[in-house]
């Protein structure tokens, strides 16, 4: 979900516990689905319940404050961004996790500003060197990561995070300039578009609830809607109002750490140097590519 909004002067405490919110929230989503699907949620039901849940929930409250309702052409855009970035990006992501570590799905997750560059050089937009060299070593970082050792996962599983990446990445690339609503009523439209999406697969796929999900389980889904597509993404949108927007995305390079030392502590999952030195590969790769767009927008 993207937008672009002019930096408004914020509190200086109010900006730490803002990035706070997106670091560990966002970081720690990764292993709220693990539990979530352990524990009896089925992938796309999992996320379609979730993101039904909370559009609701932000789409009456926006409602009930007098924000007007997306027009019917906004309507139709919703829905191809719910597709893009919620059925086939968090969805990808949630088929995923069933195979991969927490940890590792942060890490390839992390790789969208990646293919984002990609999509931009698609649509124009011509790299630079510093660009260029972000997208190269970004990918050695997937495929060096992707080929094995502690954190490696089923091929299936790694193709699911994959094409979420690039779902994700493509989708947001093709919101740009697009007519859309006000951010906060946009996200909320995204996710009920997204969540009967998801819904309908999970039900053509003949997904199943077998049983009443664990309380543990139960725990992970609520943490889910109100932690990480309600507040999480409520802090987000915050910071793009208040922050450089450079600053604001740079959850991308912490979220991955926050997965990996929660999978491990909480969930046994184990890495070692390989996997840290690959983590560390990808997110230089990010890391490049954001500076680059930092240093274009500089004043000559």
């Amino acid at each position: 979900m993207s937008a672009t909004v002019a930096t408004k002067p914020a509190s200086a405490a109010s900006v730490p516990l803002a990035l706070a919110a997106v670091y560990v929230i966002w970081g720690s989503t990764y292993l709220a689905i693990r539990f979530a699907l352990e524990g009896g949620f089925p992938a796309f039901l999992l996320g379609g319940v979730r993101f039904l849940v909370a559009g609701s929930l932000m789409y009456g409250v926006l409602r009930w404050r007098g924000v007007p309702a997306p027009t019917r052409a906004q309507w139709r855009n919703l829905a191809v961004m719910g597709v893009l970035l919620l059925l086939m990006g968090n969805g990808m992501v949630n088929l995923g996790e069933q195979t991969v570590s927490s940890g590792m799905t942060a890490v390839i997750v992390s790789s969208s500003a990646l293919w984002m560059g990609v999509f931009a050089a698609l649509r124009g937009h011509r790299p630079s060197t510093m660009e260029w060299s972000g997208l190269g070593i970004g990918f050695l970082g997937v495929l060096w990561l992707s080929t094995g050792g502690s954190l490696a996962g089923t091929p299936m599983g790694l193709a699911a995070l994959l094409l979420a990446s690039v779902a994700w990445s493509f989708g947001s690339i093709w919101s740009k300039g697009r007519d859309l609503p006000s951010p906060f009523m946009a996200a909320a439209g995204q996710m009920l578009c997204g969540g009967v999406a998801m819904v309908v697969l999970g039900v053509a796929l003949k997904e199943r609830f077998h049983g009443l999900p664990t309380a543990h389980a139960i725990g992970a889904f609520w943490y889910l809607v109100v932690l990480g597509s309600l507040a999480g993404f409520s802090a987000y949108i915050w910071l793009l109002h208040h922050v450089r927007p450079a600053l604001a995305t740079s959850y991308a390079y912490v979220n991955p750490a926050i997965a990996v030392v929660l999978g491990a502590a909480l969930a046994q999952e184990r890495f070692g140097v390989r996997e840290l030195a690959a983590m560390g590969v990808i997110l230089l790769g990010v890391v490049l590519i954001t500076l680059a767009k930092v240093f274009e927008r500089q004043p000559a």
